[in-house]
């Protein structure tokens, strides 16, 4: 393995290959809670060539090769393999082009979502891509595991901001398709293959993403319900109300906004305890309009009894109030402890069922268990977040997946709705997808990495 080493280092140079022993702290794991791995070597090409140097020697002699973007996934898919080297793309970190006719940004892998968001916001566009770690998480990150976050109800997964990628194979063949065009309909839509694949079919190293008008106007409130039934019905209002300003729809269930506004300090914007809480956000162009069609909204939801109190902000300062307790999961270590983390899809009408059994199946089985659960619920997900604290670090992640999961397949729900498999869900495959649907999954990957070397042992079980 040395001599493999050395080799790679005679082909890329010594600056761009970290042998193991070197190997900085952040490049041996992700954000899963994974046990960190010490890989054969880092390697940090400045370049598509030095990505595509780098995949052609590994090929040729049969060492995995693990990409990593901002290392901020949770399921594992940029955890190191011992035997396979670590390639990053942070170094693939420049804003080629904002083209303003277009609506388009040209950009590295590398590149921070904010950094792209902002070179957006400064050509009077917006990247509407928006998740939690957008000051770490990057744009090839983003791609590979088409990543959604709070304004997919509008704006939709990474998937549809993706006009045209550049993507080096496993055998270091470079496939350039930096398409700017909308419309292009010319053969296969090669890069649907390398968009939420977490690396398994082709490493991304440049890609065209696609810009929208930025709504300068935007009205948040925080509302009480008396049940997930109430919550749908308001959905639906918000929808008919507001259509294509309704930007985000979140809910708290009181397992965790009680839990989570309590342990934080933050509080409750709202007097009282309801059955549910839901942040909704519209925007628009027209000032004083997205802020008038949510007053409506409400007041019709308020007079038929589906709303039983609702706050609106004010001013941009109260907005983040409202946001606040939602946005707090970075205190989950904090308030929390030590967590199993699940990111699934429910039917929509099944999302109340679902909460209840998840949520009473493991305070049965553990007395004393947190359970809470939140998330985009206008996107079919769900996020829930178990903690059993007399087990300490030691959570039995084992038992709680299999209960978590199996209610999930007897719904015909998805095990991930935005995070990818992975490591942490790669066995559980089974239970969202039919075994055509993974022959299949099988058939491309042997067609475009017969040596298996791209992110082994992840996502696909051997």
């Amino acid at each position: 393995m040395q001599d493999i080493v050395t080799g790679l280092e005679e082909l890329l140079g010594p600056e761009v290959v970290t042998r193991a022993g070197d190997v900085p702290e952040a490049y041996r794991h992700d954000w899963s809670g994974l046990t960190p791995v010490e890989p054969l070597a880092l390697l940090r090409p400045r370049d598509t060539g030095g990505v595509s140097a780098a995949l052609r020697f590994c090929n040729a002699h049969g060492v995995g090769v693990v990409p990593q973007g901002g290392r901020s996934g949770i399921s594992g898919g940029a955890m190191p393999v011992a035997g396979a080297v670590v390639l990053s793309l942070d170094r693939l970190n420049r804003i080629e082009e904002v083209d303003p006719q277009m609506a388009t940004l040209t950009c590295g892998a590398g590149v921070v979502l904010e950094k792209a968001q902002q070179a957006a916001v400064e050509a009077g566009l917006m990247l509407a891509v928006d998740l939690g770690a957008r000051g770490s998480c990057t744009v090839g990150g983003v791609i590979s595991t088409n990543a959604g976050g709070n304004q997919v109800i509008r704006y939709g997964m990474a998937r549809e901001h993706v006009l045209g990628l550049e993507v080096v194979l496993a055998d270091g063949t470079v496939v350039t398709a930096l398409n700017k065009m909308l419309k292009n309909n010319a053969g296969l839509d090669l890069k649907q293959m390398f968009i939420g694949t977490e690396g398994l079919l082709g490493v991304v190293t440049r890609a065209v993403m696609r810009l929208q008008p930025r709504p300068p106007h935007t009205a948040t409130a925080f509302l009480g319900l008396a049940d997930t039934a109430a919550v749908i019905d308001m959905l639906a209002r918000a929808r008919a109300a507001l259509g294509p300003q309704l930007t985000s729809f979140e809910v708290m269930w009181p397992s965790f906004f009680h839990h989570m506004s309590e342990g934080t300090g933050i509080g409750s914007p709202l007097t009282g305890r309801h059955g549910v809480y839901v942040v909704i956000e519209a925007s628009g162009f027209a000032e004083g309009g997205a802020r008038a069609a949510l007053e409506a909204c409400l007041e019709a939801a308020l007079e038929a009894g589906t709303v039983e109190d609702a706050v609106i902000a004010a001013n941009s300062r109260e907005e983040r109030g409202l946001w606040a307790v939602r946005e707090s999961v970075a205190e989950f270590a904090r308030v929390v402890g030590p967590i199993i983390a699940f990111d699934v899809g429910i039917p929509l009408m099944r999302m109340d069922e679902a909460v209840r059994r998840c949520e009473s199946g493991i305070a049965a089985r553990w007395p004393g268990a947190l359970a809470l659960s939140y998330g985009h619920i206008g996107d079919s997900n769900l996020h829930l977040v178990v903690s059993v604290p007399s087990a300490g670090k030691n959570q039995p992640e084992t038992e709680v997946k299999k209960l978590v999961y199996g209610i999930v397949r007897e719904m015909a729900g998805t095990i991930s709705a935005e995070h990818g498999i992975g490591l942490i869900k790669r066995d559980y495959l089974a239970y969202s997808r039919s075994p055509e649907e993974i022959a299949t999954m099988r058939a491309i990957k042997a067609a475009l990495d017969p040596k298996g070397i791209l992110n082994p042992g992840k996502v696909l079980s051997s």
